[in-house]
């Protein structure tokens, strides 16, 4: 293999480091195999248009991890004994997690925050029990944070709740009667379909196209089934779909909203991740959208902290109740750090980093999976792999996992039973590195070109 070239280089960082990652990578996905020899220092920085200096450095630092070994007078060669610790990928890729890039700054952070909730004069107030819902400062700062989405937003209609997954629980109890009808999109979000039913409620779909929930097939859906009140609905980057509503199918949505007098659920999980001039349902339609923000997929899922935006007029009494219900409230700790995090600028530089690096892994996605197989938003954490005619879901997620990089069947997301099963979802977030996450998508990219490989036979 003397002739070895990277086919790509990983973006970003040091040149010497991005040839010495790409031999890791060829090694974990058996391009390089024990025993081959690379290609002679000048050789392979003529083939790339750097200087030998680059590739002698590479090699070092691929020696440094064990990935290669120098013989004297005779060249480098892929290690007998590489650490499979350090070659072997293994990502679970089912996670939908913001990732976490060294620009975030994230432990340390995190770390300054809790250390300036000791120094605060109320601090013994933040180790009791808080209002459920928010207190005061805490929602003007959720108003804050949500305001380049919702403009002239009042904090009166803001609540501060335990997460996006526990506030859909204790909204569902509000807005519907027990055992009744919601609608939602074909594939989407599984815990919604757990809160559901919790509340006993039925999941009826609503048909689909490239652009989202079909308004047509809505009004229609509401006319046959004796006119159901709610509709969940994740209109910016769509989990797990990817689709992302544009402002007319928007509009679409809330006219026939209006006319059949309909409660629209929008969980904004990623909203704060796209374009700012895509405005949200409950811009458009304030009167009759309840819109959750978790903070969750733009900063980190461990603060456990969702803003609830009302209609205006809403029966705030009620919604407190069954959020106290739910998970009494929201953590006090983890709303602290996030109001500060707001009213300092923290949340908005750490989004930032996050937005950049889900962008740079969504290329990656598109560079490395087969073309038009990916669907995705540009800033998402997820894609939706529509996979080859050879594969089902099920079949292709566990071949996967045997592999190394864990995905998600689209049977796990359906609303209705016997789903296509030509659909699976790949977490973009949950891998450390794009390196690690360039591995683990050329391993599913193979696989979606080879095929099912057949077992051995067995007498």
């Amino acid at each position: 293999m003397a002739d070895w070239v990277p086919p790509t280089l990983p973006p970003g960082g040091a040149l010497y480091r991005a040839i010495a990652d790409a031999i890791a990578m060829d090694i974990a996905s058996g391009a390089l195999t024990p025993g081959m020899r690379l290609p002679p220092h000048r050789k392979l920085a003529d083939a790339l248009g750097v200087d030998l200096t680059t590739v002698t450095r590479a090699y070092a630092d691929a020696r440094a991890r064990g990935l290669v070994e120098a013989v004297v007078g005779r060249g480098t060669y892929v290690a007998d004994a590489v650490n499979p610790q350090r070659t072997k990928v293994e990502l679970d890729l089912s996670m939908n997690l913001p990732p976490q890039p060294t620009s975030a700054n994230l432990a340390l952070r995190l770390g300054r925050a809790m250390a300036g909730l000791t120094r605060r004069p109320d601090l013994s107030s933040l180790l009791n029990y808080q209002p459920s819902g928010g207190g005061d400062g805490d929602r003007r700062a959720g108003a804050r944070w949500l305001s380049s989405r919702i403009p002239d937003l009042d904090s009166g209609r803001v609540l501060v709740t335990g997460g996006a997954q526990a506030c859909l629980t204790a909204l569902l109890a509000v807005l519907c009667e027990w055992g009744g009808n919601i609608l939602s999109d074909p594939f989407t979000y599984p815990g919604f379909r757990m809160a559901a039913q919790l509340r006993g409620l039925y999941v009826t779909p609503v048909k689909n196209d490239a652009m989202g929930m079909v308004p047509e097939a809505l009004a229609s859906v509401v006319r046959d089934s004796g006119g159901p009140v709610a509709v969940y609905l994740i209109p910016t980057a769509q989990n797990p779909t990817g689709t992302t509503m544009p402002l007319e199918r928007r509009h679409a949505i809330v006219k026939v909203a209006r006319e059949h007098n309909l409660i629209l659920i929008e969980d904004d999980a990623y909203g704060m991740l796209a374009d700012p001039d895509l405005p949200p349902l409950a811009a458009l339609a304030p009167e009759r959208v309840w819109h959750i923000a978790s903070l969750s997929k733009c900063l980190t899922p461990g603060l456990r902290v969702a803003y609830l935006v009302m209609p205006p007029g809403a029966d705030v009494t009620a919604v407190r109740l069954h959020l106290r219900g739910t998970a009494q409230m929201a953590p006090p700790l983890s709303v602290a750090v996030a109001t500060a995090w707001i009213e300092d600028g923290t949340a908005q530089e750490i989004l930032g980093a996050i937005r950049q690096e889900a962008e740079e892994r969504q290329a990656i996605a598109r560079r490395e999976l087969p073309l038009g197989s990916l669907s995705a938003h540009p800033q998402g954490h997820h894609g939706w792999i529509t996979l080859p005619p050879f594969w089902t879901d099920r079949a292709f997620a566990a071949t996967a996992r045997k592999m190394g990089a864990a995905v998600i069947p689209g049977a796990a997301f359906a609303m209705a039973p016997d789903p296509p099963a030509r659909f699976v979802r790949v977490g973009l977030g949950a891998a450390p590195d794009q390196q690690a996450l360039t591995v683990a998508l050329r391993r599913l990219a193979a696989l979606m070109r080879n095929g099912p490989v057949a077992e051995e036979e067995v007498v």
